[in-house]
């Protein structure tokens, strides 16, 4: 053998070798969210699916330990798997389904001209999170006395993870904050991994501060940070027309919330993208990773305040102040007092 074919026959080798292990990664991926979707989507008892996952996963085990990763091995896996995403995608949302109490009314409005009529307006009072006076309230507000929007991002453990709240603010000093959160039938628990599955129709809330954000800062037990942001009075009312719309829409065609890419943060930053607002990406990794969303908006110069963003940041965490005020009428007020960015 030549010495000149040593290197390209190594080189070969290598490259084999390297998409033999891509390979393994995309089938290892790829076959654990089969099963995780067997297991959670599959309708019937919990001994069942968990069955039906245990056997699909020891099925492509066995295979690939006794084919290795051979073409018709993969093409046998893909066929598969494909069945089963198909099957997946089957599955509808639905508004029928017996809910908890605090998502029990999707909120709806009715447009004339600047002027919307919204009804199921959230406004309880919690004495803890699962004891509270509910509270629906129907509410007549002027789009064009919108004069911007403040953020409100909680934390409940990973920093890579968060809760987005966007509040609208009126001229007339009131606040109306908007909510895309997983709407959970009676019995069920919020799960970050189930959330990546088809577990949750999506909700589009409209609340008052002293309870979605009260609920968070004082009963949940969660870091919440509220920053003001640069948005124009323009584009605040624009963005407050798009979740009306979006509002609207899943009143009557539900959709499924989904961890990834329709949650909190990714349906508020979807239209500053499709806006051109604020400079965002929609290739920015960290929409992905929301709880990392606030550094995104401090970067592109989205967020007022004037500081580094580490005191940007500490400073903006309210529990202390939400503690202070409570649930009362004046909670808006005293959250934002002497916080940098509005003052």
């Amino acid at each position: 053998m030549a010495p000149s074919t040593v290197p390209a026959k190594f080189a070969r080798s290598a490259l084999r070798n390297v998409s033999a292990a891509l390979m393994l990664l995309v089938i290892a991926l790829g076959t654990l969210w089969a099963a995780a979707a067997i297991f959670f989507d599959l309708p019937g008892p919990a001994a069942l699916r968990y069955t039906l996952a245990a056997i699909y996963l020891a099925g492509v085990v066995a295979a690939l330990i006794i084919t290795g990763i051979t073409t018709r091995a993969v093409t046998s896996w893909l066929g598969a798997w494909l069945l089963i995403f198909s099957w997946w995608l089957t599955l509808k949302p639905t508004n029928e389904r017996d809910w908890q109490s605090d998502v029990a009314r999707v909120a709806w409005a009715e447009m004339d001209g600047t002027r919307a009529t919204i009804h199921n307006i959230r406004n309880f009072s919690y004495f803890s999170e699962r004891d509270f006076v509910p509270e629906w309230q129907v509410a007549t507000v002027d789009i064009a006395a919108i004069t911007g929007v403040d953020l409100f991002v909680s934390h409940w453990g990973s920093p890579w993870i968060a809760h987005g709240i966007v509040s609208f603010a009126f001229a007339d000093g009131t606040y109306l904050a908007a909510s895309v959160e997983a709407r959970k039938s009676v019995g069920q628990e919020y799960s970050a991994v189930r959330g990546f599955f088809r577990q949750y129709e999506v909700i589009y809330l409209l609340a008052l501060e002293q309870d979605v954000v009260a609920l968070r800062a004082l009963h949940r037990g969660e870091t919440v940070y509220l920053y003001h942001t640069r948005t124009t009075p323009t584009d605040a009312q624009n963005l407050f027309r798009h979740y009306l719309d979006q509002m609207n829409q899943a009143r009557y065609q539900p959709e499924w919330y989904n961890a990834l890419d329709r949650n909190c943060i990714t349906d508020f930053v979807s239209y500053l993208v499709k806006a051109k607002v604020g400079g965002i990406s929609r290739w920015d990794w960290r929409i992905l990773a929301d709880g990392r969303g606030d550094e995104m908006l401090y970067d592109l110069g989205d967020l007022a305040g004037n500081l580094p963003f580490q005191e940007l940041k500490q400073r903006a965490r309210i529990n202390d102040a939400a503690k202070d005020g409570g649930a009362s009428p004046d909670f808006s007020r005293r959250i934002r007092q002497h916080r940098p960015g509005f003052e």
